[in-house]
């Protein structure tokens, strides 16, 4: 069933590799909520488990092994059904040494839903891989789920009995533009890709998401219907993804809100005295976990230290859902399809195709032809101080604040400089924009005293109308270039 999987490319060669080793391995799969873990280690290996469950959201430990006896019935035609965690692992274990020879592939879904108060799973899956596991050579654990926090801090990350045991770990991540292309040509959609585009900015790389489009609308009437009309699928999304995933989810919500509304992002301590949490280990986890599931990213401003960090809100559908989503009710029939076109749209959709450029990385180094040279993506941002803006001697040019949303610092002596820049069409370098741009790089020169050369670089869904401005740029990357495979 391996030709129903889109894209995964690089998960599927990984997981066959660990498959076949010649040890046993533990391997853990997470990432966010509806993001395609289950659907992928399902299909891969249909047929081929010696054991799989799914555990139950919000049950207790009784109906946990409950469940637990039901799949090893279905597996084994063993009726038991165990008193604790401890002697459900035993019984596996007896089970699977009647097998034949051969790779056992147990499959736990959901895992962190079994570890219920006072259950007592944690020690038990301790003590089953430690013990038994571990020493047969072939067993592949392959366990999965979406609270991250869990996943993290209770398994990946455990500092007690479970430490280090973990071969491998695997991040499913959303799709890219080009896994987004194969996804909607499998099922008969006709889109282009300056509408796909459309759709990455609104809601991501999501599977799920993109499941729910239906192929006889337009991506904006999916769009409305989704997010904007009673019952819609997404409409309620947002606090279940965050809640789903995190433990305490209200400081981590907090922390997207606050960075919803900086572009270049915040610093940590920009982030404490926005949020009000506490400024502690909790703090440094919760930014970890974000990250972790590609909510976040960081980076540090060109030329600065790790004490100047920045974090920058990069997931799609939490910044269009704060923008338009949130505290909005009864907002009318065809809301989205209005909205398209006006001010707020364009604001809103400058800044999101911004952040599928910073998904795009990869794609737009491939581009420039600079993947085989070390490159650091980053920003820069200055603000001239009041003494600057006093002193009237003070250079023009340092008086002038600037902000480059995306450089791409280069280990050849050279930076490129690049310009995002969304239109519904070729976009038109005008001589005022052009001359912001020259500003902006003289001040950028002279604030961080670089001795690189710059080469511009254009980001756009159709390239640039071919005037006297436009054959100034060094580079022009379109959506073509966001497409390709790397």
């Amino acid at each position: 069933m391996e030709n129903s999987i889109v894209g995964r490319e690089k998960e599927i060669t990984e997981l066959k590799k660990y498959l076949s080793s010649e040890q046993s391995e533990f391997i853990a799969v997470y990432g966010r909520r509806r993001v395609g873990k289950t659907f992928l280690i399902k299909e891969l290996l249909e047929g081929q488990f010696c054991f799989r469950m799914t555990g139950k959201e919000n049950a207790r430990l009784g109906e946990q092994l409950l469940n637990f006896s039901y799949a090893l019935s279905d597996f084994f035609d063993d009726n038991r059904v165990p008193k604790n965690w401890t002697e459900a692992f035993r019984m596996l274990s007896k089970n699977i040494e009647k097998q034949e020879e051969g790779a056992k592939i147990i499959f736990i879904d959901e895992l962190p839903w079994l570890d219920t108060q006072k259950s007592r799973f944690l020690g038990a899956l301790e003590h089953f891989w430690n013990n038994w596991a571990y020493y047969r050579k072939d067993i592949k654990l392959i366990v999965c789920g979406s609270a991250t926090s869990w996943m993290l801090n209770k398994l990946i990350n455990s500092r007690g009995g479970l430490h280090n045991r973990v071969t491998h770990k695997m991040l499913i991540s959303p799709f890219c533009l080009e896994e987004m292309e194969q996804y909607f040509q499998s099922r008969g959609f006709n889109y282009e890709r300056p509408e796909m585009i459309d759709c990455y900015m609104a809601v991501g790389g999501v599977a799920y998401y993109l499941s729910l489009f239906d192929k006889d609308k337009s991506v904006a009437e999916n769009i409305n219907s989704l997010c904007f009309t009673n019952g819609g699928e997404l409409t309620d999304e947002f606090n279940r993804l965050y809640n789903s995933l995190f433990k305490k989810a209200e400081n981590h919500i907090a922390v997207i809100n606050a960075l919803s509304s900086a572009r270049k992002g915040m610093t940590r301590l920009e982030l404490i005295n926005k949020t009000k949490v506490l400024n502690n280990g909790n703090f440094t986890t919760l930014l970890k976990e974000l990250e972790t599931c590609e909510f976040i990213r960081s980076y540090y401003p060109f030329g600065k230290e790790k004490k100047n960090k920045m974090f920058q809100l990069t997931d799609q559908f939490s910044l269009f859902y704060l923008h338009f989503m949130k505290d909005k009710s009864n907002v009318g029939k065809n809301y989205w399809l209005q909205k398209i076109g006006t001010p707020e749209y364009a604001a809103w959709s400058g800044y999101s195709f911004e952040t599928v450029c910073l998904h795009h990385i990869e794609q737009i180094v491939n581009a420039l032809g600079i993947s085989g040279t070390f490159y650091s993506p980053c920003s820069w941002a200055y603000r001239p101080s009041e003494a600057v803006l006093n002193d009237v001697n003070a250079d023009e040019d340092m008086k002038t604040g600037g902000q480059i949303d995306l450089l791409i610092d280069r280990n050849d002596k050279t930076v490129s400089v690049c310009e995002m820049k969304y239109s519904s069409g070729e976009y038109e370098i005008t001589k005022a924009y052009a001359s912001h741009v020259e500003q902006r790089l003289r001040t950028f020169r002279k604030v961080t005293s670089t001795k690189k050369s710059f080469s511009i670089v254009y980001v756009t869904p159709f390239g640039l109308h071919n005037n006297m401005y436009a054959r100034k740029v060094n580079k022009q990357i379109t959506a073509d270039d966001l497409f390709r495979k790397v």
